[in-house]
């Protein structure tokens, strides 16, 4: 595993050195030593979220790396798999499809086989049929005339299914959508997501965490258009 990993980080970061060595010292000391060692945030969790911005925007070079980064801070190949199965309804099915195909040779190096891997058809978690309700009535009251098809699809195939897979913990789906939101700048989402990842586990300390990792692998800009959404979530938050 070493050599592969090795490998990887080579790939992910060649050049550097040669084009800007500024850029390889960030990357090295600030990226990689002062970001990814910070306690607000488990490097799992730093994981969850990194792997998300690079397949929400299909930035697949780096993914081997990241991918390697993110099993070696225990994350398990079926969350990564639930998670690219996640990122094809809130990202896009062509950005999860190119993380299959890079995904599926990592997998391959590291003797991951498809008995690690979640199946098509599992037994579902228990649906909150008062808080799904409620979300159903306000998107059906809103959008229903719109567009009844997306109205459908929305509750049949996200939160009547996507969402109560257990290969992936609520808390971390809803990582995972917060952070493709930041990265892809749909912060008309965040709000009902960022409350949705707090019902579901994320604490106000590691949502702070996250928009500090979130501005080094989206960007600065969007993370900033993002954080009057995140400073209005977390100060209306009971605590």
């Amino acid at each position: 595993m070493e050599s592969s990993d090795r490998s990887s980080r080579a790939i992910a970061f060649a050049g550097l050195h040669n084009v800007s060595p500024a850029l390889e010292g960030y990357t090295h000391e600030v990226l990689l030593g002062d970001l990814w060692k910070r306690p607000q945030l488990s490097p799992r969790d730093r994981s969850v979220v990194t792997l998300s911005v690079l397949i929400a925007r299909n930035q697949s070079q780096e993914l081997p790396f990241y991918i390697n980064l993110a099993l070696g801070s225990g994350l398990k190949p079926s969350e990564i798999s639930e998670i690219i199965t996640h990122l094809a309804f809130y990202s896009g099915w062509a950005n999860a499809t190119a993380a299959v195909r890079v995904t599926n040779t990592v997998f391959e190096r590291r003797g991951i086989t498809a008995a690690q891997i979640p199946p098509a058809v599992v037994e579902f978690l228990a649906l909150d049929k008062a808080a799904e309700a409620q979300r159903e009535t306000a998107v059906q009251q809103n959008f229903g005339t719109v567009s009844p098809g997306v109205v459908q699809f929305t509750r049949d195939a996200l939160f009547n299914d996507l969402w109560l897979r257990p290969g992936l913990a609520p808390r971390d789906r809803s990582l995972v959508t917060v952070s493709a939101l930041v990265a892809t700048g749909q912060v008309a989402q965040l709000t009902y997501h960022l409350n949705r990842a707090m019902d579901n586990g994320l604490t106000k300390a590691q949502a702070s965490e996250v928009m500090t990792q979130l501005a080094f692998y989206a960007g600065w800009p969007n993370v900033f258009t993002a954080l009057p959404v995140v400073k209005d979530v977390l100060e209306k938050r009971p605590g």
